[in-house]
């Protein structure tokens, strides 16, 4: 995922000055606010992917950084992308949305920060 994001952003001329690596998705939340806290930093970009286990932990660990990630934007007044693929899905599935959750994700900063350019 991460490699598609970073074509996806030299695609679009964008200037990636993090690349974070975290244990999970739950874990994203702190390195986020962390990162949207430096005046250099525009927008993040999480990428990721929430697989299917034997119980609904891939429920709670989504529906939290789901709540999470739009907070840290709002409070931040930065865009942050969702770009986690899950929950409810098997790794194949996984695997094969890499590409369109990664492309969407860089997009969806760029588009945001268009629109609050827009609103300054």
């Amino acid at each position: 995922m991460l490699e598609v994001a970073l074509e996806k952003a030299k695609k679009l001329k964008l200037h990636v000055r993090y690349s974070c690596k975290i244990p999970g998705s739950f874990d994203m939340p702190l390195v986020v606010d962390k990162l949207l806290q430096k005046k250099e930093i525009d927008a993040v970009v999480t990428l990721g992917a929430i697989i299917e286990g034997q119980t609904k932990h891939d429920e709670v660990i989504a529906n939290a950084v789901a709540k999470l990630l739009p907070e840290l934007s709002i409070k931040h007044q930065k865009p942050v992308s969702l770009g986690i693929s899950g929950p409810g899905m098997q790794e194949r599935h996984a695997y094969a949305r890499i590409r369109p959750v990664a492309e969407r994700a860089v997009e969806a900063v760029v588009r945001i920060r268009e629109e609050l350019e827009k609103l300054s």
